[in-house]
Formats: structure tokens, sequence, C-alpha cells
């Protein structure tokens, strides 16, 4: 069994004009929503090998939240290029050429990639991966090489507007 999480990113701000979109970081409800997420992936029994994240700030600062409440080290954080602005084909790759010795991830990125990809194993309809929102899909498989669809299942779809009102 291999195990993705896909969590997109916290809610990143728009006040500072100046910056590039890479360089955005989260704003005050992203602050909240990140460790309260993390929280309620590690009361789920979450034991992630590995973060994969966007070299975005606002993904990368969303996965550290997560990193510090599952106890991960610096070492089990990898920084990975492609996320950002990706088709879903590359996400579906990243997954692909995971190290076998994972069994299971967290990949830290954006939309509308992430929803697209969450489609693809989703029974239902998603219509949008809301920010901070986690998607785990599970594989019944041996090697992430045969991670696609009809081999993998979304189990659970958690989003902070389900916990605050």
């Amino acid at each position: 069994m291999k195990t993705v999480y896909l969590v997109r990113h916290a809610k990143s701000s728009w006040e500072y004009n100046a910056l590039r979109d890479s360089e955005r970081p989260l704003n005050d409800r992203g602050l909240r929503d990140a460790p309260f997420m993390a929280k309620i992936l590690k009361n789920k029994g979450a034991e992630p090998d590995a973060i994969i994240s966007s070299p975005a700030v606002r993904a990368l600062t969303t996965a550290m939240f997560f990193k510090n409440e599952l106890g991960l080290g610096g070492e089990d954080v990898l920084i990975k290029e492609d996320i950002y602005e990706a088709m879903s084909a590359t996400i579906l790759k990243v997954i692909q050429l995971l190290p076998e010795d994972f069994e299971s991830v967290l990949l830290f990125g954006h939309n509308p990639t992430f929803t697209s990809v969450a489609n693809i194993f989703s029974d239902k309809y998603i219509p949008n991966m809301p920010t901070c929102s986690i998607v785990r899909i599970d594989a019944d498989i041996d090697n992430w090489s045969e991670f696609k669809k009809g081999k993998a299942k979304v189990t659970e779809f958690h989003f902070p507007k389900q916990y605050f009102n």
C-alpha cells in the first residue's frame, strides 16, 4: 500500500504587489489554517516518510507547519521545482518517480492542478480543493511506478471550513 496526501497551500496574501507570485507569504487565515490542518492529519495517524513541496513560499511555509506537527526532520522535506505551475501529468510523474522505500508522502502544491489530480482518483467529483485542504489517495501497489487511475483512489478529503464556520 502506498499513500499520497495532496495538500494545497494555505491561504496566501495578495497584500504585497511587488512580490512575484512564487514569493507570496501566507495571510492570517493561512497562518491559522496550516497548523490546525497539520494537527488534523496527525490525529488521523498520518506518518509520512517525506514531504515534497513546491518551492513557492506559500507552499513551503504550509509544509513546514506539517513537518513540525508530524515531527519530521529537515532531511525529510524535499523541494521539487516541477510542482510549481505543474500540469496534472507532471504531478503524476513526480509521484511515479518517488523512492520505493517511501510508503507515504505529503505533496504540497497548487490549484487548479491538485484538484485535477484528485479528480483522477475520486469516485465523486471534487469541484475545488480549497486552500489548506488535504486529499488522501491510497494505492494498492508495491511500486510507485504503478500509481495510476484504476489502482489508486481518494479515501479522505479534509478542508478548514469543515471545522471553522
